[in-house]
């Protein structure tokens, strides 16, 4: 069973988080209204889900976050991975350590309980990136990923996976493939239609199960 770190982190450190700040405005009803449709799409089962856009500066990292703390605040057991292990963002907008994470792990250099962060925020744990000093792909494509997700299920309600662009790496493929559903961000006057169209045919050939898609006005 994993065991997790408590790191305190007062309201400053997350004020970019507005579901956390702003509990009161439309966008953090957006949210509730995304976790409550999430639930229902689940079917009510622990379930692992992706986040991800076409391309990079999507907003595809505030809007996991943004999440996790959603379905945290309603005492469901979060885990928010950072997988982009390319280029990680969670530990930025959470103003935490990413000394090691998820690619300790998986590499084997750190047990899962060494590893993930227990936040203030409701019941959200959070394992960042980490330390990468290998290919990304082999280590998220890896059945140390998949057992990863198997134990970590036992212990969380559900898995929130920020990962990275689906059409700059090969990375994101092999998560979604993994995981049993998948929200596609896209920005609002930055992601061109063929692009979006792009994303959501190379999620098909993966095989994931796309949930819906987040219209983000950055």
């Amino acid at each position: 069973m994993f065991q997790s770190k408590r790191r305190a982190a007062s309201a400053k450190q997350k004020r970019n988080l507005i579901v956390y700040s702003n509990p009161d405005s439309i966008i953090s009803e957006q949210f509730r209204t995304l976790r409550t449709n999430v639930h229902f799409l689940a079917g009510g089962k622990k379930s692992t889900l992706l986040i991800t856009s076409p391309s990079s500066f999507e907003g595809k990292s505030t809007a996991a976050a943004n999440l996790a703390v959603s379905m945290a605040q309603q005492k469901e057991k979060v885990l928010l991975i950072d997988a982009n292990l390319r280029d990680p963002h969670i530990h930025f907008i959470f103003r935490i350590t990413n000394e090691k994470g998820l690619a300790d792990v998986l590499s084997g250099q750190v047990e899962m309980n060494d590893a993930v962060y227990q936040t203030e925020i409701g019941t959200l744990t959070i394992l960042t990136s980490g330390q990468l000093d290998s290919n990304p792909a082999e280590l998220l494509g890896s059945q140390s990923m998949e057992r990863l997700f198997k134990e970590a299920l036992k212990v969380y309600d559900v898995i929130i996976i920020d990962s990275p662009p689906v059409l700059e790496v090969t990375d994101t493929k092999l998560l979604a493939n993994k995981s049993d559903g998948v929200i596609l961000v896209i920005s609002e006057g930055k992601t061109a239609i063929e692009k979006a169209t792009e994303a959501k045919k190379a999620l098909e050939f993966a095989k994931a199960k796309i949930y819906g898609v987040i219209l983000n006005e950055i």
